[in-house]
C-alpha cells in the first residue's frame, strides 16, 4: 500500500474518513499535530502516518461571536456564537477545533480540562462537502 504525502489535503482525506492523523518521526519518535513532511526535530523526511485515539481535555477556549463566511451559512455569528478550543489529546499533541456540546453563550460554564472525544463534522452543500474536525464532552 503506498503511504499518502504529508499534505492538508491528505488531512483532510483522513478526516472525512473519520480519522485523526498525525505524522510521526520514526527517527526521534516525536508526533506531530497537523502533519508534516519533515521532523522539526531531527530534520528526517521519511515521516509516518500515525491514528490518534480521539480523546483528550479542553486545554483553552474562545466563543467566537463573529464568524467567518462558512459559520455564518451554518447559522453562527453574534447571536449564535460557537466554541472554538485547543484540545489536548491523550498522545500529548495539541490541536485547535469547534468544541460542540457547549453553550457559547454562558462561558463561564465551560471548564478547562473537561474530557473531550473527537467528532467529524460535514459542512457545506452536496459536491463541496467538507468534514471538519470537532470535539464534544465525553
Amino acid at each position: 500500500m503506498q503511504q499518502r504525502p504529508f499534505t492538508a489535503s491528505s488531512f483532510s482525506q483522513y478526516l472525512s474518513e473519520g480519522k485523526l492523523m498525525a505524522s510521526q518521526c520514526p527517527g526521534c519518535d516525536r508526533s506531530y499535530l497537523p502533519p508534516r513532511a519533515i521532523c522539526p526535530n531531527c530534520h528526517n523526511d521519511q515521516m509516518e502516518w500515525t491514528e490518534m485515539s480521539g480523546r483528550g481535555k479542553l486545554s483553552a477556549f474562545t466563543a467566537v461571536h463573529v464568524a467567518p463566511t462558512f459559520m455564518m451559512e451554518e447559522g453562527y455569528g453574534r447571536d449564535n456564537p460557537y466554541c472554538a478550543g485547543i484540545v489536548e489529546l491523550e498522545e500529548g499533541l495539541q490541536i485547535s477545533a469547534q468544541i460542540l456540546g457547549v453553550d457559547a453563550k454562558n462561558a463561564r460554564a465551560i471548564q478547562i480540562g473537561s474530557p473531550l472525544k473527537v467528532e467529524f463534522i460535514q459542512r457545506g452543500k452536496e459536491e463541496i462537502k467538507k468534514t471538519y474536525l470537532a470535539f464534544r464532552p465525553s
